[in-house]
């Protein structure tokens, strides 16, 4: 199938014209708004803990069930956006993600808390992401304006996660935590006008099978993995039940849909995506790059507030250095991808992101004052916004039109299934009995440290010639 008539074109410079760019917008904000719900909670702890009488545990639960839902629902998701059209779930995902934000704004105790941001919320955006990549793939074909594309998108996502506790801080001082929901109600209205003149390429097929045992399985088996990590440190015995239970169940969805595809029927998530050596390694990378920017945000916003005593304010302006480190390479992407393969930019970005988690590690534990944070934060911001679109790019387009929706529910389960692993597994480290004070934050800054080298191990075994050019139609999985 051709590309989108008016975004599969490009100016002599080769950046797509006006019109192009305003189709990406929506899709843009819509992925802005979703990463800053999942790390703008970061910089609200003690207010939300105070206000509806909880702990940081608490608030830690909710931000991980947010994160973990939407990697649950990623891949089914991304199915239905097949059966039921990408315009459609796009826009049911945001009214969906706008229900949340109310009930969250109003929202009197816990419970609703996690009815209004983990659940609904959680589920809008596993509705409505998909499409926001499905869209850039078909609508840029070329591996430049893709770049640029998702660039724009990837750039989005980044500037919503490191700007969450930034944004989040200066509404939280200046009104209260409950109005940063409403911030967000406000961007989805938004988004929902913007989005009225976007257009489906791609047609949808109502007849086209969905399978709900698969998503069952792997629903489970992710969220007891999930959970029993939760559990780290408080009961030892529910981790370790939750997670047999959770390899148990991923381990059944395996053989499910192995059984499933070979009695010739469509299963939930196809065995021969993960026959592409390029893509696997490119989602590793992803998980690791969600999971240290996730983890370094929860660890660094609950040690501000609870060790140091910072504000929401001050908590959020410290991260103005995380922010503008990842804007720096994602406004370039589209210069970037054509100067370096794709390979040697995820390279280059998890070398940069040790450095800036070593620089955490080193200085804020040697050093009080709360310029220690900046250089460390400067630097795995650069790292992580250098990696990000190129790493979309080497899964999105190793694959053809037709496998997008499948490939682009994984890409994104991955993802949120590394911010879900990234605040369970560092936050967990810091908050459970493992030491107090700077003692903890190193412990959970040495973990991130260890995932931050392994995913760079991942980067240097992508192929040399990874990313170069997109594939066709008549390239299989």
């Amino acid at each position: 199938m051709s590309a989108h008539p008016v975004a599969g074109k490009t100016t002599a410079t080769g950046t797509p014209p006006p019109s192009a760019r305003r189709l990406l917008l929506p899709l843009a904000l819509a992925q802005f708004i979703c990463s800053f719900a999942g790390s703008n909670m970061n910089v609200m702890i003690a207010d939300i803990s105070h206000d509806l009488h909880t702990t940081v545990k608490g608030v830690q639960i909710v931000i991980t069930l947010f994160l973990l839902i939407m990697a649950i629902l990623m891949i089914p998701c991304s199915k239905l956006t097949d059966r039921w059209g990408r315009k459609r779930c796009f826009t049911w995902g945001l009214a969906l993600y706008g229900v949340g934000t109310v009930m969250s704004a109003v929202a009197p105790g816990l419970g609703v808390l996690i009815l209004g941001n983990s659940v609904f919320q959680g589920v809008g955006t596993a509705l409505l992401i998909p499409p926001v990549y499905i869209l850039a793939t078909v609508w840029f074909s070329d591996l430049t304006s893709r770049a640029w594309a998702f660039g724009v998108i990837s750039g989005a996502a980044g500037l919503g996660a490191a700007g969450g506790p930034l944004i989040g801080g200066l509404i939280t001082s200046g009104i209260s935590w409950r109005a940063a929901f409403v911030f967000q109600a406000l961007v989805i209205a938004a988004i929902l006008l913007l989005s009225r003149r976007l257009t489906d390429p791609l047609a949808a097929d109502p007849t086209k099978p969905f399978d709900l045992i698969g998503a069952i399985l792997s629903g489970v088996g992710m969220f007891s993995f999930i959970f029993g990590i939760l559990q780290a440190g408080t009961n030892n015995a529910l981790l370790a039940i939750f997670l047999v239970i959770g390899a148990v169940f991923l381990v059944g969805f395996a053989l499910f849909i192995r059984a499933r595809e070979r009695a010739g029927k469509e299963a939930l998530l196809s065995l021969g995506l993960f026959r592409n050596r390029t893509c696997n390694l490119a989602l590793v990378t992803q998980n690791i790059q969600w999971l240290v920017l996730m983890g370094v945000s929860f660890v660094v916003s609950v040690f501000l507030q609870e060790v140091r005593g910072y504000s929401a304010i001050k908590t959020g302006v410290i991260f103005t250095a995380a922010t503008i480190g990842m804007i720096v390479p994602s406004v370039t992407a589209k210069r970037l991808a054509e100067r370096f393969t794709q390979r040697a930019l995820v390279i280059a970005g998890f070398v940069f992101t040790v450095a800036g988690i070593g620089l955490l590690l080193g200085l804020v534990v040697a050093w009080k004052n709360v310029w220690a944070f900046v250089p460390g934060l400067t630097l795995t911001g650069f790292g992580i916004g250098a990696m990000l679109t190129p790493s979309v790019n080497l899964v999105q387009s190793s694959f053809p039109e037709k496998l997008q929706g499948e490939i682009s529910g994984l890409s994104r389960s991955v993802s949120n299934l590394g911010s879900a692993l990234g605040t369970a597994i560092a936050g967990t480290i810091l908050v459970a009995a493992v030491s107090h004070g700077n003692a903890a934050y190193a412990w959970a800054m040495a973990a991130l440290t260890l995932f931050a080298i392994l995913g760079l191990v991942a980067a240097l075994r992508l192929p040399s010639k990874a990313g170069h050019k997109p594939p066709t139609e008549t390239q299989s999985p």
